[in-house]
């Protein structure tokens, strides 16, 4: 019998017991969907992770202010400022594995143009501030050096404060008040979503760091030359642990702090955090791709048994076959061919319904789900795979049957 003929005779046998066929598709269709769902939704968070961290910039450390003590009591992390702007100048200039250093001033407060208002917070910074976030320029320009140590009443407004304040009109050239404070709108950056903390990083504003100290925050920091903050973006070649380990020495010498004496400052190395939210995110969607994988295997199994029915059932058909001439090759690759096309269908219309179910929890339930091409076809093949290896003991069984025994079998 060649295998046209057998193909043809085991879809027969399908369609003839079709709610038997249906039931044992139903462990593979829910096994392929599954898997197709659970790595979507896993390779989302995983692309979610990585939009992060291009949003932030690569290779970010951060500096910031530490617990200080004074008069016997100890004041909380960032109490008292105790990083300044010639910090981040003294980095650059001494530590050959820093790219560039963006000290930062951080306020908050009402924006007011025209009649609309919106509360937000504002950022002075220095020209290394967009180099180091990596943070291009959707519209204008950024700040001129002219700009920059004349504190001029020039600001940068991300994408959320421009669509507050001025719709879908140009926010180019328009006079905005920060406390108080009239601001021109010179540029408008490019959008970066939600960091880690899921804060929108678009709703801010950006200023000449001469400008928030002296004119907007106010005079107290601006002796001092005090900053909350300090962004620094190591260069690419360069080893991150040996940059922060730098860092830490040259900040301790510079604030005169003794051997043993606890730092003043506190150094996180942003990339590394996000690396092992990364990493977590992978290992989460391993997880859940091998749990939807036992779905796969109860499927196989539920084909297995399936199959031993109906060559129990089919005994004296297979009798029959073989005495009139069917070999048992032929009756292995009749049953074999039933289970790959009972996995085959049921993949396909699980790939289908995985598909329309990623697609429909991105829609309704907002997560993040990305459809890997290889994950269908693994899963489609998965699917095939598991017809053949538990296919081959039922069809092993039935092509070893002695004609007289399966011809006498009640």
């Amino acid at each position: 019998m060649n295998f046209a003929a057998t193909l043809r005779v085991a879809l027969l046998a399908l369609r003839i017991n079709k709610m038997r066929s249906a039931l044992t598709m139903l462990g593979i269709i829910i096994g392929v969907a599954a898997v197709i769902v659970m790595i979507a939704v896993g390779n989302g968070a995983q692309s979610r992770v990585e939009e992060q961290i291009r949003s932030l910039g690569s290779n970010i450390i951060m500096v910031l202010s530490g617990s200080v003590t004074s008069g016997g009591a100890r004041g909380g992390s960032g109490s008292q400022p105790t990083i300044f702007e010639d910090d981040a100048t003294a980095m650059m200039r001494e530590i050959d594995d820093i790219q560039a250093a963006a000290p930062t001033l951080r306020g908050a407060g009402q924006v007011i143009a025209g009649n609309a208002n919106w509360s937000t917070v504002f950022y002075g910074i220095t020209p290394e501030y967009l180099e180091v976030r990596e943070w291009p320029i959707a519209e204008g320009r950024s700040f001129e050096p002219a700009e920059m140590n004349g504190s001029s009443k020039v600001v940068l407004i991300g994408q959320t404060v421009a669509e507050n304040l001025f719709g879908a009109a140009s926010p180019l050239d328009q006079v905005i008040r920060v406390r108080k404070v009239p601001l021109t709108v010179i540029g408008v950056l490019e959008r970066k979503g939600q960091n880690m903390m899921g804060q929108d990083q678009d709703d801010t504003l950006l200023m000449p760091i001469s400008t928030a100290r002296t004119r907007v925050i106010g005079v107290t920091q601006a002796k001092s030359r005090s900053v909350n903050s300090i962004m620094v973006k190591v260069k690419d070649e360069a080893d991150m642990s040996q940059a922060e380990a730098r860092m830490r020495e040259l900040l301790r010498q510079r604030h005169r702090l003794q051997p043993g004496q606890d730092d003043d400052f506190y150094v996180r190395n942003l990339s590394e955090i996000l690396q092992a939210q990364e990493a977590s995110s992978k290992i989460m969607a391993l997880l859940l791709a091998a749990v939807a994988s036992v779905s796969l295997l109860v499927g196989g199994i539920g084909i297995m048994n399936i199959m031993l029915v109906s060559v129990t059932e089919r005994t004296r058909e297979i009798g029959l076959r073989m005495a009139v001439g069917a070999r048992g090759r032929d009756i292995l690759t009749q049953f074999l061919v039933e289970a790959v096309t009972l996995s085959v269908i049921g993949g396909l219309i699980g790939i289908v319904l995985g598909i329309s179910t990623a697609l429909l929890i991105a829609t309704l339930a907002g997560w993040p789900t990305a459809l890997s091409a290889t994950a269908i076809i693994l899963a489609a093949g998965f699917a095939a795979v598991i017809g053949v290896f538990f296919g081959y003991y039922p069809a092993r069984k039935a092509s070893r049957l002695l004609p007289i025994d399966a011809l006498h079998y009640e």
